[in-house]
């Protein structure tokens, strides 16, 4: 399954897509995994959304950072819809997420804070561990970066 892809920066999205990204992420970020924490970090307004969309329905996020000081774009919420779990969607996702962040802010290194879990994922799509786990609202995180 390839969805129909967005890519925003915040303040061009639609009351409708603002909507349909936050409550998929509250579905699985904050209900799915049991994690009570704050969503809306006051940081979506500095980055760039990707938005998956299928038969009308939002079902896969990132939102990318420009670079940092260190010169890295992060990557983060990186999430898909418990409807189409397990279709191999995550891996397309990452992939237009990469060629976004490229496109958008040129050849850097991309960093993100990876659920330990989903270390393999990350390292099949070409992230590697650089630094010891740490542990982010309730839940164990390896840092990972991409140099491409």
């Amino acid at each position: 399954m390839i969805p129909t892809w967005s890519w925003l920066p915040f303040d061009r999205l639609s009351l409708r897509e603002l909507y349909s990204l936050m409550a998929l992420r509250q579905t699985v970020f904050v209900v799915e995994q049991s994690c009570a924490y704050l969503d809306a970090d006051g940081r979506d307004p500095d980055a760039h959304h990707l938005l998956g969309w299928s038969d009308g329905a939002l079902v896969a996020a990132l939102r990318v950072f420009p670079p940092d000081a260190e010169g890295m774009v992060w990557i983060g919420r990186v999430v898909t819809s418990p409807a189409v779990r397990g279709t191999g969607l995550g891996r397309p996702l990452m992939q237009e997420g990469l060629r976004r962040a490229e496109e958008t802010f040129g050849l850097t290194p991309v960093r993100i804070g990876a659920q330990a879990h989903l270390e393999p994922f990350y390292a099949s799509v070409g992230f590697a561990v650089c630094g010891p786990g740490f542990m982010e609202d309730g839940i164990p995180h390896v840092p990972m970066v991409h140099r491409r």
